[in-house]
């Protein structure tokens, strides 16, 4: 009996011992939350403060990833608010500092030497009509620039949809009770069978019209609050194998139609991320990027917000 025990409680201290380190060493057991949305679809909760793997992920009062702000900016504070998805946002695995909109916040203030403050409203897997839904809901915040930053999958997005949250593992909407949960789930987890998805995801239609419509309502609103709208679209690694296929090149046609059309201030980064000798760095997947594609993205960024600030 007394072996028995002995065994039971060594294998009680383990498991103590594995949960406190897998929260201690690792943040799990505490991962971003998400809320549904039925008109923006979802949200990352507000008011959060995350450390995963050591990278820092905050979350303001209006779900952005970015410190608690004001409704207006300071006189002496040049605020520039992004919008987007992943990108934007960078994720988990991405630290708070290390973000684009950080990056650029950075530069621009090193370059200027004035107050800068980079608002970041930005969620996984959002696509225009998210982005529009949230800057109705929200406003620009009195920013001078309205930068939408998406990638070419963004131009195919589905309308937003709330079904994800709490079912979908990747948007969950409560803390594990044990961090070990946290693991079982990512071994065991599969995707979901969520009633309605199948429908959400086999949307009809003339889908890169319905998200080029949202983007012009969003210029609409920057127009209607005296702010510059401007734009950045970032390429799937396998467009650059060897080129974008077909359905890829006329949607990217009909983006850069309306820009035009529009005068929209646009930086595509297929050409610049060709050029760089190994297209493998610039990436973590075959969509998001690397801390090197994110330097290289932010650089562009700022200068392209420093030119046109100064005209």
């Amino acid at each position: 009996m007394k072996i028995v025990w002995l065994s039971l409680g060594i294998i009680i201290i383990s498991f103590l011992i594995l949960e406190g380190s897998l929260r201690l060493f690792f943040g799990l057991g505490k991962r971003p939350l998400y809320i549904a949305d039925d008109e923006i679809g979802y949200l990352l909760a507000p008011n959060q403060k995350v450390s995963r793997l050591g990278k820092l992920t905050i979350i303001n009062q209006y779900s952005m990833r970015t410190e608690m702000i004001e409704p207006s900016p300071l006189n002496d504070t040049m605020r520039l608010f992004f919008i987007g998805d992943s990108i934007v946002n960078g994720a988990w695995w991405t630290d708070q500092n290390e973000t684009i909109s950080a990056l650029v916040q950075k530069d621009i203030k090193k370059k200027l030497s004035q107050t800068i403050e980079v608002l970041n409203a930005s969620a996984n897997s959002w696509g225009p009509r998210n982005q529009l839904a949230y800057l109705k809901r929200f406003g620009t915040f009195d920013s001078p620039v309205i930068l939408l930053v998406i990638n070419t999958d963004d131009l195919f997005a589905t309308k937003p949809t709330p079904l994800r949250v709490g079912k979908d593992i990747n948007y969950p909407d409560q803390q594990p009770i044990l961090a070990v949960e946290e693991i079982l789930e990512k071994v065991f987890s599969r995707n979901p069978n969520i009633p309605g998805m199948d429908k959400i995801m086999g949307e009809r239609g003339d889908r890169v019209g319905f998200n080029l419509e949202a983007i012009e309502k969003m210029k609409a609103i920057a127009t209607e609050n005296e702010s510059q709208f401007m734009m950045v679209l970032t390429p799937l690694k396998l467009e650059m194998n060897p080129e974008p296929r077909d359905y890829e090149k006329v949607a990217r046609k009909r983006l850069q139609d309306w820009v035009d059309t529009n005068h929209v201030e646009f930086i595509d980064f297929l050409p610049i991320f060709a050029k760089q000798e190994n297209i493998d760095t610039l990436y973590r997947d075959h969509i998001h990027l690397s801390p090197l594609g994110e330097q290289l993205v932010s650089e562009h960024i700022s200068e392209l917000i420093i030119n046109s600030t100064n005209q």
